[in-house]
């Protein structure tokens, strides 16, 4: 009965007090790095059915309309189930126009490929998920127009009546009582 105590168990396996506080440490310390690891630049991948879009709070679905910014304060990555909503939310960011903000846009024929939004071009006239009617695509083809053209478009449309924020909805749900 070698290396058993009385009871016939085992020994317990003794570690030092200071092995023990430099595991703990290093453990720890890699915490923040185990698989949430996201980079500091470009496009993450989204949670399709289960992310909802920032501005509307819809389930993003459709990867062909799929859009991203990264910037802010904290450069955090935002998604949006459709271009239009990603434009009308950062013009309402005061960090807008800093030229570090990055934003990703799907190309719609395949769904897969991500492009810098502002060098892709885009074709009017799509089902979009918010119906603003935009896709992007890769390079410029008969009909397309730029970044620039289809923010001022969206822009001067206003946002989705799918995707009005809750405080416009509930006014325009509840009119004002008659004076009188």
């Amino acid at each position: 009965m070698t290396g058993r105590n009385p009871a016939g168990r085992a020994p317990a396996l003794r570690i030092g007090r200071r092995p023990f506080l430099a595991g703990f440490a290093c453990s720890l310390a890699a915490l923040p790095l185990g698989g949430c690891f996201e980079p500091e630049t470009g496009p993450v991948e989204i949670r399709y059915d289960r992310q909802a879009c920032d501005f509307c709070r819809m389930i993003i679905s459709d990867p062909r309309f799929a859009t991203e910014i990264r910037g802010g304060p904290k450069n955090k990555v935002f998604f949006f189930d459709d271009l239009g909503d990603a434009v009308h939310f950062l013009n309402g960011k005061d960090w807008k126009d800093d030229p570090t903000v990055e934003i990703w846009v799907m190309d719609m024929e395949d769904g897969k490929t991500w492009l810098d939004a502002r060098k892709a071009a885009y074709i009017s006239g799509q089902v979009t998920p918010m119906d603003y009617g935009y896709g992007a695509l890769g390079s410029p083809r008969e009909g397309t127009v730029d970044f620039a053209e289809m923010q001022k478009t969206i822009l001067e449309r206003g946002p989705s009546a799918f995707c009005l924020p809750e405080r416009e909805t509930s006014e325009q749900a509840a009119p004002a009582a008659p004076k009188g």
